[in-house]
């Protein structure tokens, strides 16, 4: 069985916050490489991504490498998005071909179960790291869920309550699967 667990969703959902509880709990978490990539951006004084497309190669990169450096076998390891996050960016530009996506989603399995997170207006906010419209958020969502249904996960819909009985939920449904 496989114990990598991915989180997903729109910006702004509150994966980030949920992965920090399930941190707290001494799980094994990855955090977001998309956000880490533009927070180094900002300290160098650039802007926060570059082009779409070199955007979605370094991310794609920095989760391919937490793939294969945070994993602890018998125990499960949550991540603040996976490789086929980077994929579905991508894929949305049409940046790579169907047979390049399928070996890197054959090469990086997740568990077939991924936390998905709707975008949740009540929570949304955008910062200096997060500049998507809250409408950008739902477009990202549906189109993540579809794509994580299209390569043969089934994506579970995280409730929209406290970050807590967030973390609560994905480790009774952890348990029932893992």
């Amino acid at each position: 069985m496989n114990s990598r667990f991915v989180l997903t969703g729109g910006p702004g959902a509150g994966k980030t916050s949920v992965l920090h509880a399930l941190q707290q709990r001494e799980l094994a978490v990855a955090p977001e490489s998309a956000r880490q990539i533009i927070q180094a951006r900002l300290s160098q004084n650039l802007p926060p991504r570059p082009d779409p497309k070199t955007f979605a190669q370094d991310v794609l990169r920095a989760d391919i490498e937490q793939y294969h450096k945070l994993w602890i076998e018998d125990e499960p390891t949550f991540y603040d998005r996976g490789v086929l996050d980077a994929l579905y960016m991508l894929n949305v530009i049409g940046a790579l071909s169907h047979l390049d996506k399928a070996r890197k989603v054959v090469a990086h399995p997740y568990n077939e179960v991924v936390f998905l997170f709707e975008p949740w207006p009540e929570i949304y906010s955008t910062d200096a790291e997060r500049d998507q419209t809250f409408e950008e958020s739902v477009q990202v969502f549906e189109g993540l869920k579809q794509w994580y249904t299209l390569w043969g996960y089934t994506p579970v819909e995280v409730p929209k309550v406290s970050i807590e009985e967030r973390a609560d939920f994905i480790l009774d449904v952890v348990e029932d699967v893992f």
